[in-house]
C-alpha cells in the first residue's frame, strides 16, 4: 500500500495513502491537535486539512500548527485547494478539485517534490489526472456522507473502473465506516478516506485501528 516517496525539503515522507484522515473545519485547534495525534497513533497514514471557509491567515496558522505535529510523527501533509497556503508552510502536498486550478497549473508553481492529488468521478477524470501528473486520485463519494450531504453517492461499479483505469492509487472517500468499509474489499483501492469515522469519534486512535483492520485484514 506505500504510494511513493517524495522529499520534501530536508524531512523524508513515506508517502502511504492506505487511511488517509480529513479534518473538519469546524473542530477547534485545541481539539484538533490532539485528535490527530491519536489518529495517527492508531494508523493514520496522510493527514489533509481541509478549511472552505477559513481567511488565509487563520489557515496558514492552523497549517503551520498541525505540520509541526505531522513533521515529527513523519507524516505528510496535505493542504486542501490553496496552493499559496501549501507553499508558505512547506507542506507534502495539495489537493485540489475538478473547478480548482487545474493541475497542469498548479505543477508550475509548486516543487516537484511535491505531492499533488485530485478529486475524480469518472473514468475520464481519472485518465486526464494520470496524464497531467496527479500523484494519487481521490474517489468518491463512496457512500451518502454527512460531510457533504449534497455529494451524490457514486456507484461502487464506477469505481472499480476507475480502479481498473489508472495505474496511479486510488483513495476512496465518502461515508466510509467500519462498518460498511468491507463493501469496498472487491475494488481493491489503495486507501481509504474518512472524515468523521476519526474526526468524531470518541477515540481517534481506537476508530483508525478498526477502519484498517476491516478495509486491508
Amino acid at each position: 500500500m506505500k504510494c511513493g516517496i517524495k522529499e520534501q525539503r530536508s524531512v523524508k515522507y513515506n508517502f502511504d495513502c492506505k487511511l488517509y484522515l480529513v479534518t473538519e473545519e469546524s473542530t477547534p485547534t485545541e481539539e484538533l491537535l490532539p485528535m490527530i495525534q491519536k489518529a495517527v497513533s492508531g494508523g493514520v497514514t496522510l493527514v489533509q486539512l481541509r478549511e472552505k471557509t477559513s481567511d488565509g491567515k487563520a489557515f496558514y496558522e492552523k497549517a503551520l500548527q498541525v505540520k509541526r505535529i505531522l513533521d515529527t510523527l513523519s507524516i505528510p501533509l496535505i493542504i486542501n485547494d490553496r496552493v499559496d497556503v501549501a507553499l508558505a508552510v512547506e507542506a507534502a502536498g495539495i489537493h485540489v478539485g475538478q473547478t480548482d486550478l487545474p493541475i497542469e497549473a498548479v505543477k508550475k508553481i509548486i516543487p516537484d517534490s511535491m505531492i499533488v492529488g485530485i478529486s475524480a468521478h469518472t473514468e475520464e477524470e481519472a485518465l486526464k489526472a494520470e496524464k497531467s501528473g496527479a500523484d494519487y486520485i481521490g474517489v468518491g463519494s463512496v457512500f451518502p456522507t454527512s460531510s457533504k450531504p449534497d455529494a451524490k453517492p457514486l456507484p461502487h461499479e464506477t469505481l472499480g473502473r476507475i480502479k481498473d483505469s489508472v495505474s496511479i492509487p486510488v483513495v476512496a472517500i465518502g461515508g466510509i465506516t467500519e462498518k460498511n468499509v468491507e463493501q469496498l474489499h472487491p475494488y481493491q483501492v489503495d486507501g481509504i478516506a474518512v472524515v468523521s469515522s476519526i474526526t468524531r469519534a470518541d477515540d481517534p486512535k481506537l476508530a483508525a485501528q478498526l477502519l484498517l483492520k476491516n478495509a486491508f485484514y
